[in-house]
């Protein structure tokens, strides 16, 4: 493990709030994914890939997407059941690596730098870790890697929930009752240390996506299923077999670039340094004052970070590129 290093900020394009950038469904097996495309704006810019978090969206990745469009043609999905993709027929690590894998596949763009945010980065580090030929390089962000201790994520709370035999039921029901604004100010608060960092426009996304969630009469399900195999991957990552998600960490040999934020509370923030110090090729940085999404909260640190690591494996277009 190593110290990730920033490039400097003038490399970055000025600060600005994109909109989301522009999606498209597309059918993949049967049935439809939504896909961004953050068009590059260097001519020998490499694909990436971004895969967000449970709960989340593609539009969680707009800000990081833009700052390195210089460096990196971005894509970023919908996984099942999520943002404005159709739902799937199941809900653990494994199918959505399944998913992403095929996504990969399909858009014949491999291999690509894959990006993931907490549950999103549990699903880069399985498709990493299985199929290395698909990952030039892998950043994770708040990787919702397994821990025990769920007194340390506000989601442990719902851990009672997922023992209920109709507990989709009972989220669908509990979705209902509160104001889309808010659901999306508590989902803010839980995700993001600093309110203040989140411009009026992106809080505006957020209610938007929200509203999505609300005339989906799938999410709680998808919701719920995600987040019952989410800790059913964490429980057998402590068990003898091959599922283990700290095994497939051990087996990832994409440079590796990991990020926390150490006011992060939904996963364990000790997690990221111990993701880092599994992952053989590895940078970790860890950030004060950030929440669990720092790619939004923060999103010119983190590019920053992400440069760094593309200058020092050689990856995408350098800034003596640019210069010349």
């Amino acid at each position: 493990m190593k110290r990730a290093t920033l490039c400097p900020e003038h490399v970055l394009p000025e600060h600005r709030v994109p909109p989301p950038w522009p999606g498209r469904p597309v059918r993949l097996d049967g049935s439809v994914i939504y896909v961004r495309d953050t068009p590059a704006t260097g001519p020998t810019a490499e694909p990436a890939l971004y895969v967000h978090g449970l709960g989340g969206s593609s539009q969680n990745w707009t800000d990081l997407a833009g700052l390195l469009a210089h460096r990196l043609e971005g894509q970023a999905i919908d996984l099942p059941g999520f943002g404005r993709s159709e739902p799937g027929a199941r809900y653990t690590v494994p199918a959505f690596a399944e998913r992403v894998v095929r996504w990969i596949e399909h858009s014949g763009r491999g291999p690509v730098h894959l990006f993931g945010n907490s549950l999103g980065g549990a699903i880069s580090v399985h498709v990493a870790g299985l199929r290395p030929n698909l990952v030039r390089t892998l950043t994770l962000v708040s990787p919702a890697l397994p821990f025990l201790d769920f007194r340390r994520s506000l989601q442990g709370r719902m851990l009672p929930l997922l023992a209920l035999p109709r507990a989709e039921r009972l989220a669908a029901r509990r979705l209902a009752q509160v104001a889309p604004e808010v659901m999306a100010q508590q989902v803010m608060e839980a995700c993001v240390a600093d309110l203040s960092r989140i411009s009026a426009q992106r809080r505006q996304e957020a209610l938007e996506e929200i509203l999505v969630r609300y005339q989906a009469a799938h999410y709680a399900s998808a919701y719920v299923r995600t987040f019952r195999g989410l800790v059913s991957s964490f429980l057998r990552s402590y068990l003898p077999g091959s599922g283990s998600l700290w095994r497939l960490a051990r087996a990832v040999r994409a440079p590796t670039l990991v990020i926390g934020g150490r006011q992060d509370r939904l996963v364990d923030v000790r997690v990221a340094p111990q993701t880092a110090r599994v992952i053989p090729d590895s940078r970790l940085l860890m950030l004060n004052g950030v929440g669990h999404v720092a790619q939004l909260e923060v999103p010119r640190v983190v590019a920053r970070a992400v440069l760094g690591l593309l200058d020092e494996t050689g990856e995408g277009v350098r800034r003596s590129d640019l210069a010349g």
